[in-house]
Formats: structure tokens, sequence, C-alpha cells
């Protein structure tokens, strides 16, 4: 079962070990985001107060998943709110002089980047919720008589009134 700590090193590996953070500020993230899990799959996984791990058995790996996800989809929302902010201040793209030319990165289209790479997770997401709703889903209740004991012979008359017109 997946714990805090392994889900965000995971995170943290797979973002291309970024110098802006760190596992701990993930880890602080998924701790105090896990309501948020705990909404989308209703279920209902607790901190446990004292090693601030998961509580219980912890996530299944299908869990642990979507509780990237929803990181990876935080951490593109940060991103675009970094260019988005940038992008309102720094109107000069590109100078050029005495043969020498620097080029600024167009904030708008790094924005836009950002925005198709968190719609393309938050459709995954989407995607992986549907189909862990499914597979996690039981049955309420089971009813009717159509069912027939073991070793019992359907052709008694005891069942003759079940097929009366």
């Amino acid at each position: 079962m997946a714990k805090i700590v392994s889900i965000s090193d995971e995170i943290y590996r797979e973002l291309g070990d970024p110098t802006d953070m760190s596992i701990a500020t993930i880890s602080f993230w998924l701790r105090t985001n896990l309501g948020q899990l705990n909404n989308l799959l209703n279920i209902s996984i607790e901190i446990d107060s004292t090693t601030l791990e998961l509580s219980g058995t912890g996530l299944t790996a299908d869990q642990a998943v979507i509780f990237k996800k929803l990181y990876f989809i935080h951490f593109y929302d940060l991103k675009i709110r970094s260019t988005l902010g940038a992008a309102g201040t720094d109107s000069v793209i590109e100078v050029s002089s005495d043969g020498a030319r620097v080029r600024k990165i167009n904030k708008n289209e790094l924005s836009k980047t950002w925005l198709a790479a968190r719609s393309a997770e938050q459709e995954e997401l989407t995607r992986l919720i549907t189909a862990y709703r499914i597979t996690a889903s039981e049955p309420l209740q089971v009813a009717g008589d159509d069912t027939v004991a073991e070793n019992e012979d359907t052709r008694l008359e005891s069942y003759i009134n079940r097929y009366k017109i």
C-alpha cells in the first residue's frame, strides 16, 4: 500500500527533480488535500497525527495514481498562474542592437502550453476516476426468486407456478 512519502517521491521524480520544490512541499500538499481524494473516490482515508502518514493500510495503487494526478493538476495550475502574472508585465519579446539579439520567451504561448498540459491531465483524471468507480463498485442488493438452490430439480411441480401466464 502506498504512503504519502513514497507518493511524494514518485511525483518529484516524475516532474524531473524540479529545483523550485521539494518532496516535503509535495508531502504537505498531499496531506492537506487528502479530503479531495476522499470526496472524489468516496473513501475515508485519514492522516495519523503521530506519524503524519496514512492511517490503516494506506492507499491502493489505483488510488495513489489518482492522487498523483490531482497533484499534477495543482502543479500545472501554479505554472499557469506564474506565467500569466509575468505576461502582464513582460511586453517585450525581442530586442536587437549592434548585431546582438535577445529574445524572451512569449509568456502567453507558455501559458497556453501549460493550459493544454493541465487539460490533458484533467481529462485523464476524469477517466481514472470513472474507471475506479466502476471497478470498485459493488451491488447494494441482490434480490429475486429466480435462483435455484444447488442440487434441486427444477422440473418439480413446485416451480410450475413461476411460468404460468
